[in-house]
Parts: structure tokens; C-alpha cells; sequence
């Protein structure tokens, strides 16, 4: 099989996908693609094109709708990178309350003048600022990234609020048991001194933080985003920042628009950026491609279920196709057609798609598969 590459990807992972395929930039009508931030709705897919797997976390650079539409699997890759944001989101939440920015730069600024020392002394409380222990910290979003935010802000003394809807039961079996649950972001917006954001750009996200919102927290608020720009609204926040209603804002998301407002901290996009979190990315990314070319199995997919299952028959059926009734009435019956014993089967939906899988006593014949293919409601079929 066929794996193309859109960016460079750490050599560990592509280790794992090992001689089975072959790998790299300029490979056509391939198997599986492997991308980083490379971007890709304008892009053709060819018909051989199986699955995409994304070495991060975020997707936006995808097609996911058409890729559903043509039964490609898109993978992301969720908590491989998350030590490395979550340690930059502490870098960050040090920089909203210290202007050590500013202070280098004012220190930069003292070479060739006599007596340095002398004038740091003098000048250094323009520059001061407040300590994290006993402020409150708002975390909005507590998967992986923001959990780890939380429980690390508790052990340096802060108060932390987090209010995630969609939390699962691992991620909050992961918080510490000092964070309290807030059910509204409004609670996080009327009670946070700092207020961190983790949550993925999506139409209820965007410009999340508002003129609106801005009015329900309190004055003087600092503001962590290492997510997304949009989720922010750089002409409500240069107003907001100007009349001091927000005090500090830091991004890892620098854009034309926030890089012209004063006091903004405007980082280059480096919360994932370790050679740490490049090779659990492709790690985890290949380990997801090559389970689902080989095996069928899918894991940490964002637009069709997890679904895996042991191997049992001679032949796996794989079908990915739309959650409507009958589909997998329709599958068995033309299963059941060519005469073969269905030996394990299992299915899952996610939204508007779904994934069955039926492992079969002995290879089907190509007419079944296309007879398949051909139901309605049907994206893709494949045999593994």
C-alpha cells in the first residue's frame, strides 16, 4: 500500500508503518495520506484514497464533510501533543501576569548605557506584576490539553473553575479533585481571574470571547488562547484592552489584526512544537493508519465511530456508510446471498455516519462487494 506524505513527519513514526508500504511526498493515488498542517480542501483524492491521519490534533485544514461523503476516515491524533501545549499554557498564564516580555525588551534596550545595574534597579517596576498562587483560573475545555492545565495550575496554588459539556468519563476521572465544575461558561466568565481556552473553532466557538462576553467577566481579566484564533475577536478585544477591561492576551495564534493591538503576547504557533510531541504525533498517527488499512480497526477517527474488533473469519468486510435505518439489513442479506457464514459483526455510529464491520467465513466475490457498494446509503466497501 501507498502512503503520501503532505509534511514532514518525525522518522519514529514512520517506522511503525514499516515494509509493508511505501512511503513518501510525491506518491500518486495513495492508500493513506499522513499530514501536519499542510492544507488540503482544494485537493483532488484519488480513488484509492482510504484515510487520512492527522499528526495533531486539530482538523480544520481538512475536507471532513466531503471525506465522509467519499468514506475516507480522517484520524487526528488527540493527547499526543498535549504535555507539550499544556507546558507552554503555563509558560503563558507566567507571561499574562508578569510583562516579562516587555521587561527584556526594556533590558535589551539598556546596552551601551553605563551602569546597567543601576538602571534595572531603577526601572524594573514598570514591569511588575502578580503571582498565580491563590488567583482563580478558568478552563474552558478539559479533554486532554485542558485537564492537564487544570490539575498542573492546582499544584501552583490557583483556584481552578472548568466547564466542558462534552467531558468524558476518563477526562474526568483524569481532574484533580480540587477543580470545580462550573455548568455554564458564563460562571467561568464572572468568577476567573485568568481564563484559558481549549476548545476546538467551531461555529458555537467562534468569537466566543466577545464584547458580550468580555462585559460578564471581570475587570482586568487575562486571557490564555492556545487553540484557535477564531474563538477570538481581535476588534472586540482590542477594544476591551484598550479601555482595560482585559489586561493581558496571550496566543499561540498571531494574526494581522491581534499582532497591532498594544500589551497583546503573541506567540508563533509553538505549543506543539517539541521534538517530543512531533514523535508521539507520528507515532500515533501511523499506529492509527495502519491498524485501519490492515485490520480495519478505527481509532480516534473525527468523522466516523472507534470501532475495533479481534479477527475471527477468513475475510473482514469493511462498510462505511450513513446512519440510517436498514443499511445493515441490506448488508447481511447480500452477505447472507453469497452463501457465506457471518462469523463476527459489529457496528457503531458517529452523527450522521457509521461503520459496520462483519468478518466472513471465506473471501466474498467481487459481485457481492459491488452489489454492496451499490446500496443506498452506502459510502464505502472494502475486504481486508
Amino acid at each position: 500500500m501507498k502512503i503520501q506524505l503532505l509534511n514532514k513527519i518525525a522518522k519514529v513514526g514512520l517506522a511503525e508503518l514499516g515494509n509493508a508500504y511505501t512511503v513518501g511526498e510525491e506518491i500518486q493515488n495513495p492508500d493513506g495520506i499522513m499530514v501536519r498542517s499542510a492544507v488540503m480542501h482544494e485537493m483532488e483524492f484519488g480513488t484509492d484514497l482510504k484515510a487520512i491521519a492527522r499528526a495533531g490534533a486539530g482538523v480544520n485544514n481538512i475536507p471532513i464533510d466531503r471525506c465522509s461523503e467519499a468514506g475516507i476516515v480522517v484520524f487526528n491524533t488527540p493527547g499526543a501533543n498535549a504535555n507539550g501545549v499544556k507546558e507552554l499554557a503555563i509558560c503563558a498564564l507566567l507571561l499574562a501576569a508578569r510583562d516579562v516580555v516587555g521587561g527584556i525588551e526594556w533590558a535589551k534596550s539598556l546596552k551601551g548605557s553605563t551602569d546597567v545595574a543601576k538602571q534595572v534597579e531603577k526601572g524594573k517596576s514598570k514591569f511588575a506584576g502578580n503571582e498565580l498562587k491563590g488567583k482563580t483560573l478558568g478552563v474552558i475545555g478539559l479533554g486532554a490539553i485542558g485537564g492537564m492545565i487544570a490539575n498542573t495550575a492546582i499544584s501552583l496554588g490557583m483556584k481552578v473553575i472548568g466547564c466542558d459539556p462534552f467531558l468524558s468519563v476518563e477526562g474526568a476521572w483524569n481532574l484533580d479533585r480540587n477543580v470545580v465544575r462550573a455548568a455554564t461558561y458564563d460562571e467561568i466568565f464572572a468568577n476567573a481571574d485568568y481564563i484559558t481556552l481549549h476548545v476546538p473553532a467551531t461555529k458555537e466557538t467562534k468569537n466566543m470571547i466577545c464584547t458580550a462576553n468580555i462585559a460578564k467577566m471581570k475587570d482586568g481579566v487575562k486571557i490564555i488562547n492556545l487553540s484557535r484564533a477564531d474563538l477570538v475577536s481581535a476588534p472586540d478585544l482590542k477594544t476591551a484592552m484598550a479601555d482595560g477591561n482585559v489586561s493581558a492576551y496571550v496566543t499561540d495564534f498571531p494574526t494581522e489584526e491581534i499582532l497591532e493591538i498594544p500589551g497583546v503576547v503573541a506567540i508563533p504557533h509553538l505549543g506543539a512544537s517539541t521534538e517530543e510531541s512531533e514523535e508521539n504525533c507520528a507515532v500515533m498517527a501511523a499506529r492509527e493508519l495502519d491498524d485501519y488499512l490492515t485490520n480495519g480497526n478505527i481509532k480516534n477517527s473525527v468523522n466516523f465511530p472507534n470501532v475495533e474488533m479481534p479477527r475471527s473469519g477468513a475475510s473482514r468486510i469493511c462498510v462505511l456508510h450513513a446512519n440510517v435505518p436498514a443499511v445493515i439489513t441490506k448488508v447481511t442479506a447480500a452477505i447472507s446471498d453469497e452463501g457465506l457464514n457471518i462469523e463476527n459483526m459489529t457496528n457503531k455510529s458517529k452523527g450522521d455516519n457509521a461503520y459496520t464491520m462483519v468478518d466472513v467465513s471465506s473471501a466474498p466475490s467481487d459481485a457481492a462487494i459491488k452489489h454492496i457498494a451499490s446500496l443506498e446509503g452506502i459510502y464505502r466497501v472494502r475486504v481486508v
